[in-house]
């Protein structure tokens, strides 16, 4: 056992260090600047400017509520497999999910401009489908599909999901603080608790989420579905809130209390399980593909078509570097795992990563941009709309994230993180 001597002590101060009131004002001087860069773009791009910004909003909205309901499903594994790294991502993961109504926020704009978004939501028959000049296959899938995809069923789905996210981040969030305060905290029946809530909250939220991904994203495209849709957006949650998580953690270890937690080992081990996630995001895309591509079914085939003919082969082959093939390389190295610096550029590689392959999800779901990759002022909207919505979301992060004690001090793993590096059993 180590020597109680040389354990490392606890500060008396466990608040977030005063630099985290100047990333919120960063962030927030950051959300201001883009939303201008946004309107501008509008402005020169028309109406295919303003198209663009409904377009983009789905990725801001998809990146960000990958950070918030990601995050609260990432807190809720930490308590069923227990591990002191739980211990370290405990209180960010708590500040991301407590952004749910922001998320709200964004979902509601994206709602309130559906017509624009979705071919179902514009036309609420297959006849009127095609009036319009949509092709057959569209307009069947659109009569077919009617009972599931209607704005009706759209909002009645997305707030009983939304109600549920909520119930769940509020009980974590509240029972997290009861927790701390209880002196009987380490006692089975508290880690009993948490274990049972959070079992059953990663099933539920596997399953809302699929329902939303589904609307939100699959269903801008019609005709096409995919069975692992949904656990590539829940894997792809994993992967940037994992990256989120150790910029956060790694930056906050310039000063007390983190200094003092984050060990070579615990950072060396998270880098780990980023990187186990990085190979199951890539397992899974690619699995897809390849099921599909080898089937060669009409009705599945012209989603990759869209996203490969037209110089879009470009973006694809981008796609796989910077989401894949780039972290992936640059984390199989132990040394960039135990350097803070470099482990938080792979970080921030990868959440740029995760945007970049979001508007490969959704741009060529549109009849103007599927096989014919073109300029315009509007696509730019792609870069200002998503980061003026994620700069204001990190605002509210890091509001969330002064507003408790960074550390729970009535953690079984507590004593155990204190340990020097070279203590053992």
């Amino acid at each position: 056992m180590a020597h109680a001597a040389h354990a490392k002590v606890l500060p008396a101060d466990l608040s977030a260090p005063p630099f985290v009131n100047g990333w919120r004002a960063r962030a927030l001087m950051i959300a201001i600047l883009f939303t201008v860069v946004a309107v501008v773009l509008a402005f020169l791009g028309g109406a295919d400017g303003v198209e663009h910004v409904y377009r983009a909003w789905v990725v801001g909205l998809m990146l960000t509520f990958g950070f918030c309901c990601g995050g609260l499903t990432l807190l809720m594994v930490q308590y069923v497999s227990g591990g002191k790294w739980g211990l370290l991502l405990r209180r960010p993961l708590e500040a991301m999910s407590r952004t749910l109504p922001l998320i709200f926020g964004y979902w509601v704009v994206s709602a309130l401009f559906a017509k624009h978004l979705y071919a179902w939501a514009k036309y609420s028959s297959g006849a009127e489908a095609l009036k319009a000049g949509l092709t057959e296959g569209e307009a069947h899938a659109i009569e077919w599909k009617h009972p599931m995809l209607n704005l009706s069923t759209y909002w009645i789905v997305a707030l009983i999901c939304f109600a549920i996210w909520g119930f769940f981040a509020w009980q974590m969030n509240t029972l997290s603080l009861k927790r701390e305060a209880d002196s009987t905290v380490n006692t089975p029946q508290w880690i009993k608790r948490m274990e049972n809530l959070s079992g059953a909250g990663i099933l539920i939220y596997s399953l809302t989420m699929t329902a939303a991904v589904i609307y939100w994203v699959m269903s801008m495209d019609v005709t096409w579905y995919s069975s692992v849709y949904g656990l590539l957006f829940l894997v792809g949650q994993g992967y940037s809130v994992l990256a989120l998580s150790l910029i956060t953690v790694l930056s906050l270890s310039k000063a007390e209390p983190f200094k003092t937690i984050l060990r070579g080992t615990e950072q060396y081990d998270l880098g780990k399980f980023t990187f186990a996630f990085v190979m199951l995001n890539m397992y899974l895309a690619f699995a897809q593909f390849l099921i599909i591509w080898s089937g060669n079914l009409p009705e599945e085939i012209p989603w990759y078509l869209n996203r490969i003919n037209g110089h879009w082969g470009i973006i694809c082959t981008l796609d796989f570097m910077f989401h894949w093939l780039i972290p992936f390389s640059l984390l199989l190295s132990k040394d960039i795992k135990r350097n803070k610096k470099r482990l938080i550029k792979v970080c921030q590689w990868m959440i740029f990563a995760k945007a970049f392959d979001l508007f490969w999800l959704v741009e060529p779901n549109f009849k103007d941009a599927a096989r014919n990759l073109h300029f315009s002022w509007g696509i730019l909207e792609y870069a200002a709309v998503p980061v003026a919505m994620t700069a204001l979301w990190m605002a509210y992060y890091f509001t969330n994230l002064t507003t408790r004690p960074l550390v729970a001090t009535n953690d079984p793993h507590l004593a155990e993180i204190l340990e020097p590096e070279h203590a053992h059993a």
